[in-house]
């Protein structure tokens, strides 16, 4: 139970731009506290990664186009090496605005609708224990209201060092993926569309079945079409699918996870992210990154009425909303309220070892994006780290930069 516990915890804030801290009711949206120095984002920094209980992390604000950046703690552990600026670092999770987008990009095109059923596309592939695809469309998935459960691998090898070590390098396919949630009852059955509070839970199988979809649609993979409609127009150079390649290219800062059970950390760089696929297999950078959600919020990858679908937010429920408050889930795309007013959008990231965090204004003016690696297993933890994060998001997008 306790594991099931942590891993829904870790799942949700794989998802969004977590945080543990009560936001407020959202002041005059405009208002402003200050304006944020390159020192004091250092001290920040240096203050989350001590209070945090982390390796290493980097953080990037940019307002308009001055940009600050810090870092702190280590990038190999042991060695008093700093982070490196620029580094590549796996995406996680910020791979499912991507492919929400490419989703969005086909239904502008007429190539498919969000209400078409995954039965269309991907006949027999949704059925057994109550799973049924004739009753969960495209707009489920992608805001994981589908009901689908939210399967991963170490339910079947473990969740521990040793099984860590044991399975890194393994290949999985999408349909494995798939196959495996399939074997679970649905946690819900599909939300009504009308629903404007219908029930939600973060799954990663949803994802992967929109990356097959994309993939019967247009007869290319998903990693495919992301590059050619994303990567390549918007020049982002450090983002691609890897694939079966389990190397982070350099510049890099190592990974390092404290499995339960363990009091050490286990390095976790290297892996097999095929198992993640549409649901977060890229490796990219901040500017990239950066790059992508500012092209995405002020219309540049998608007509007014895609876009206005996936910032089309619903809560994330009762259950999730005491720890997140105000937290609500468009199309692959996250939006919560900032201490200032307004709101913050992004996509936020979780790996075995790494954090990805992200938030931008809704025009896209200001964004912070963090990197950290030396995550543990314990509920406090991750609570301490989340609460930190956020108070750093919100400082970054509230107070801009000087």
């Amino acid at each position: 139970m306790r594991k099931r516990l942590v891993k829904t915890f870790a799942a949700l804030c794989t998802a969004v731009l977590c945080g543990s801290v009560a936001v407020g009711a959202p002041a005059q949206a405009g208002q402003q506290k200050g304006k944020l120095s390159q020192r004091e984002l250092r001290e920040e920094v240096e203050r989350t990664l001590a209070r945090a209980g982390l390796v290493g992390m980097s953080v990037e604000v940019r307002d308009g186009g001055k940009r600050i950046r810090a870092r702190a703690g280590e990038a190999v552990l042991g060695t008093g090496m700093p982070v490196p600026y620029g580094a590549s670092f796996r995406a996680d999770s910020v791979t499912k605005p991507f492919v929400a987008t490419v989703v969005l990009q086909l239904a502008a095109e007429g190539r498919l609708s969000l209400d078409d059923t995954v039965e269309k596309w991907l006949p027999g592939v949704v059925q057994g224990n109550g799973n049924d695809g004739r009753r969960i469309t495209l707009r489920h998935l992608l805001q994981h209201t589908s009901g689908i459960h939210n399967y991963d691998y170490t339910d079947d090898v473990g969740y521990t060092a040793e099984a860590f070590e044991k399975h890194r390098y393994d290949h999985l396919s999408p349909e494995q993926i798939v196959a495996g949630a399939m074997r679970s009852a649905p946690d819900f059955p599909p939300a009504d569309p009308d629903d404007p509070a219908p029930r939600w839970n973060y799954t990663n199988p949803g994802y992967i079945l929109a990356g097959m979809v994309i993939q019967k649609v247009t007869g290319r993979t998903w990693a495919q079409e992301v590059h050619d409609r994303i990567v390549e127009p918007l020049g982002l150079t450090h983002t691609y699918a890897p694939g079966d390649d389990p190397v982070l290219p350099a510049p890099h800062a190592r990974n390092y996870h404290r499995f339960p059970g363990s009091t050490a950390w286990t390095d976790t760089t290297e892996r097999n992210m095929s198992w993640a696929g549409a649901a977060g297999e890229l490796i990219s950078g901040k500017r990239d990154v950066d790059k992508f959600f500012t092209a995405l919020l002020t219309g540049r990858l998608l007509p007014p009425a895609q876009l206005a679908q996936m910032r089309h937010a619903v809560p994330v429920g009762p259950d999730f909303d005491a720890v997140f408050p105000g937290l609500h889930y468009g199309l692959g795309l996250m939006r919560q309220p900032l201490t200032c007013g307004g709101y913050r959008w992004g996509h936020g990231g979780d790996g075995d070892g790494d954090f990805v965090r992200t938030g931008f204004t809704a025009d896209g003016r200001r964004s912070v994006v963090i990197t950290a690696s030396g995550k543990t297993s314990q509920e406090d933890q991750l609570l301490r780290v989340e609460a930190l994060f956020q108070k750093l998001t919100d400082t970054a997008l509230c107070e801009g930069t000087r």
